[in-house]
């Protein structure tokens, strides 16, 4: 029996045969949402369904040095996912009960494997809303989600994952379980252990439970799409319909004209509300209390911010359709991705007043090299997290290395961040000194071994030890 064999046939013991997959199992296995007609490639991979099958499971890899991959929705653009055979996988898909709603505290307990699209369901069935909110909504599960500190498409309003979890359950490299599944918003007493392991891509431990924080559902929303011809007037439309809507700006959306008229152009099956024709795109959701009211407000801040000359066109949504056809525009990358045979993403963060010029630069020199066939360029402009998808006419390295070049060099200089919201994992850890000093990254290394000093958790991402 080789020691591979002997350490799945123990977990299987331990927890039961049937959470365990091997051999031909494998095959119905893949890595990536996107990538479905390719197999897993691992050792084996095990279905855990409490957390005391997760700490069982990681117990038994830590007295064997065991290296684990875990996985979730399997939407992770960094290469979080990638596995190899010599890996065990860890999927937390089986660990997907909502737990409790609690409607008077305003919160909800999740295990890992919740998919997002159900917490926003459950939280609407109790009158309530989590606000997070981002197009993979359907395939993303909270652990995942919790782990990489996700961000979408209402961070201007409620901020990123890590202000919307208020108590995190996680179990350590050797299985200890850490649990910290608190409700309350205010707690000093101490370091704050759960924001560890909030954006460590899995590295310090795995998240097997959380406590959400939800908030009053909105009773109404609005959303217009304007067209703009410079990014001076984005910056201007900004400031001019966050003051004007008093907190209740929830989305502001960038799209250039090459992803707005990609998005919009068949393949895609959505039509365009305003001509293909004008630079930039901005899509505006505002949430409140009363539709009439806030509706009006939105269009009176449009209208003025047209005859001021800020904006050069809009398209109101007047109805729930009309809503959701504007903001599919924006939430189904799929369908630009689908039209570069090979595509390439960035997640990148930039001080707001300099996006315009930088991705400028940024975009001619990508075309300029020959292998590239198209560029499209999109973000939450309010928070500064910019994406950038390059289509190419092949894979090869030397010519992802020019453009991960053309966009990550540029950014120590300004203080920006070459992840905004997808974290490093594998693919961007060459360029991580971009955005952490020397001290910073050591730091992290401390931390890691301190918490994984087998290094069996997740290996490889972020950086190598």
């Amino acid at each position: 029996m080789t020691a591979s064999t002997s350490i799945i046939l123990s977990i299987g013991q331990k927890i039961g045969s049937h959470k365990v997959l091997v051999g031909e199992a494998l095959m119905t296995r893949y890595e990536h949402i996107w990538k479905m007609d390719r197999p897993l490639t691992a050792m084996a991979v095990i279905l855990p369904e409490t957390t005391k099958d997760v700490s069982h499971i990681l117990a038994c890899c830590h007295d064997h040095n065991q290296p684990i991959s875990i996985q979730g929705g399997l939407t992770n653009l960094v290469g979080g996912t990638e596995t190899n055979d010599k890996e065990i996988v860890v999927s937390l898909e089986k660990m997907n009960l909502i737990e409790e709603v609690d409607k008077e505290g305003r919160n909800m307990t999740v295990q890992a494997g919740t998919i997002l699209a159900d917490i926003h369901l459950q939280a609407q069935a109790n009158e309530m809303t989590f606000p997070l909110n981002f197009g993979a909504k359907g395939s993303a599960q909270i652990g995942g989600i919790i782990s990489t500190n996700a961000g979408g498409l209402r961070v201007v309003k409620y901020g990123m994952t890590r202000q919307l979890i208020l108590g995190l359950e996680a179990v350590l490299a050797d299985g200890t379980i850490v649990s910290s599944m608190k409700k309350i918003i205010k707690d000093n007493s101490g370091y704050d252990l759960k924001q560890l392991f909030i954006g460590s891509e899995g590295t310090l431990g795995i998240v097997t439970r959380a406590v959400l924080k939800l908030v009053e559902a909105p009773r109404s929303r609005s959303s217009v799409m304007v067209a703009i011809e410079s990014y001076s007037q984005v910056i201007q439309l900004l400031k001019h319909m966050d003051g004007g809507l008093a907190g209740r700006l929830s989305g502001f959306e960038l799209m250039w004209n090459n992803f707005y008229t990609r998005a919009t152009t068949a393949p895609a099956q959505v039509r365009p509300p305003l001509p293909q024709s004008f630079p930039y795109y901005v899509l505006i959701e505002s949430l409140g209390s009363d539709y009439a009211t806030d509706s009006l407000r939105l269009e009176e801040l449009t209208e003025q911010a047209f005859t001021e000359g800020i904006i050069a066109d809009a398209a109101f949504a007047e109805s729930e359709q009309e809503m959701e056809w504007f903001w599919r525009i924006r939430e189904d990358v799929h369908a630009c991705v689908s039209q570069f045979q090979n595509d390439q993403h960035f997640d990148i963060s930039i001080p707001i007043p300099l996006i315009g010029a930088l991705l400028e630069n940024m975009t001619k020199q990508i075309l300029e090299l020959p292998e590239v066939t198209g560029l499209v360029t999109f973000g939450h402009v309010a928070d500064g997290n910019i994406h950038i998808i390059v289509g190419k006419q092949n894979t090869d390295h030397v010519l992802t290395t020019k453009i991960n070049a053309i966009v990550y060099n540029p950014l120590e200089s300004i203080g920006g961040s070459i992840s905004a919201e997808h974290g490093i994992g594998l693919h961007k850890k060459a360029y991580l000194h971009l955005s952490r000093s020397d001290a910073e990254l050591a730091l992290m290394k401390t931390m890691k071994v301190a918490m994984d000093p087998k290094g069996i958790l997740n290996p490889g991402r972020i950086f190598d030890l």
